[in-house]
């Protein structure tokens, strides 16, 4: 009877612990944490559904990015299921995120010198100048391997280039070990944050410390060798360490370390993957290879230095168009996450201090209500004007990526001595794509490649 009874009331209580289950995260952020944190006391929150327990709505984000390769219907069953409506759902995603950084005047001050030192037409062109032989000696090697795995030759291209210019760092096994270490950063970037050894999240945070020591140890010799000799500003890093603001102090060590660091990663991929899909790209389209090529020709044939300026790439104007529709459908950061620092309202929902506010990037580059056949490559569509809103690649605002011109020209550049000196097939042209940390060619573009 006892047991009957006992049987009875589990089976009874089952709904109500899977309904507790289900919406529990809904019940504790919902209800309690954005009752008790909101200013305003009383909270409306955006319609959605913040999953499970612990895990949140990782499971359904895992679902979509990484098993259905189909990134564009996480956002789009939010969509379906809750309306267009205000275009916002809450969720729960990536746990907690800590991100270093300044703000305000500070924040201001670094942004300036950084532009001036990577982004301004005469930091352009001598950076320009600068990262060409590297490519031009790389294009020449491949034709001696004929098949190449393009992202990972490229990758070392890229990375020799940024190691010089931002660190003075020589190809080596040092610049072999920091790429390593920074590898293990950015495969912990859409990483769920369990600080656990033999999780991704905890590996990428090691990873981390040991590029902070990487480059801890070359501030105390730059230190040190600028005690006994008074050298000139050479790189970004230095640069860094002599930045002053009004009261003539200089950044901390800290400020200097997460700054090399963040720029450093901020370059590590971004351009490498990009000019990947930009071959995967134009071998698929012909035509659109044939009228990059023929723009291109045309300025090499009234030079007679192999070397093109950044001022000359930045005139090419289809070259461009290209540059900037890969940089659309590669979608290199298809979210930014930003901290809501206070309350607050908008169209009549709660946003709660404290909650990560993502803006869905993808969707934005991708959605038929701003682009006509998105998901097709068509360097032609920025013929006219492109509205502001419709293009957030590199972010907006006081955020926006300081090294916007920089990557257009990198991958310029390389594009002009590709088209006008080289030929490649695909290898796999129907390789699959893998979404997570971002979009990449799951074989790294395996191609073949000769002289024309």
């Amino acid at each position: 009877m006892a047991v009957g009874l006992w049987s009875t009331v589990v089976i009874g209580l089952l709904p109500l612990v899977g309904w507790l289950f289900w919406w529990w995260n809904d019940v504790w952020y919902g209800l309690v944490m954005a009752t008790l944190r909101s200013s305003k006391g009383d909270t409306k929150l955006p319609p959605g559904n913040m999953g499970l327990p612990i895990l949140g709505d990782t499971i359904s984000f895992l679902w979509y990015f990484k098993f259905l390769r189909r990134p564009d219907d996480y956002i789009n069953s939010k969509r379906h299921k809750y309306g267009d409506g205000i275009g916002m759902y809450k969720t729960h995603l990536f746990g907690k995120t800590s991100l270093a950084g300044v703000h305000g005047k500070a924040h201001l001050r670094l942004r300036s010198f950084v532009s001036r030192s990577i982004n301004q037409p005469d930091a352009l062109r001598q950076i320009a100048l600068a990262m060409q032989p590297r490519m031009i000696s790389a294009l020449q090697s491949w034709t001696k391997c004929r098949k190449i795995t393009f992202y990972d030759e490229m990758k070392k291209v890229s990375f020799e280039n940024i190691g010089m210019y931002f660190a003075s760092i020589k190809p080596g096994a040092t610049l072999d070990r920091l790429k390593k270490y920074l590898a293990g950063v950015v495969s912990g970037f859409r990483a769920y944050p369990l600080n656990i050894p033999g999780f991704t999240f905890y590996h990428a945070l090691q990873c981390r410390r040991k590029t902070q020591e990487f480059f801890r140890e070359e501030l105390d010799k730059r230190r040190k060798n600028n005690g006994e000799n008074d050298q000139p500003i050479q790189d970004l890093m230095d640069g860094l360490m002599n930045i002053k603001d009004e009261d003539g102090n200089h950044l901390s060590d800290t400020e200097v370390l997460d700054n090399i660091t963040g720029i450093l990663l901020a370059g590590f991929e971004s351009t490498v993957v990009v000019t990947t899909w930009a071959l995967y790209y134009l071998a698929k389209y012909p035509n659109v290879l044939q009228k990059l090529r023929e723009e291109n020709l045309s300025l090499k044939s009234n030079k007679s230095e192999l070397l093109v300026t950044s001022d000359e790439i930045l005139k090419l104007e289809y070259t461009m168009k290209v540059v900037d529709e890969t940089i659309r459908l590669a979608n290199i950061a298809g979210f930014v996450v930003r901290v809501a620092t206070k309350d607050f309202e908008y169209q009549g929902y709660t946003i709660p201090k404290g909650w990560n506010v993502i803006v869905w990037l993808r969707n934005v580059h991708t959605d038929p209500k701003n682009f006509d056949h998105p998901l097709c490559f068509d360097p032609d569509r920025w013929n006219g004007s492109m509205l502001p809103e419709n293009f957030q690649a590199f972010g907006a605002g006081p955020r926006i990526c300081v090294g916007n011109m920089l990557a257009r020209l990198q991958i310029a550049m390389f594009l002009h001595h590709l088209s006008t000196g080289y030929k490649w097939q695909l290898v796999n042209p129907d390789a699959k794509v893998k979404y997570l940390p971002h979009s990449k060619l799951e074989d790294g573009l395996e191609i073949t490649i000769e002289k024309l």
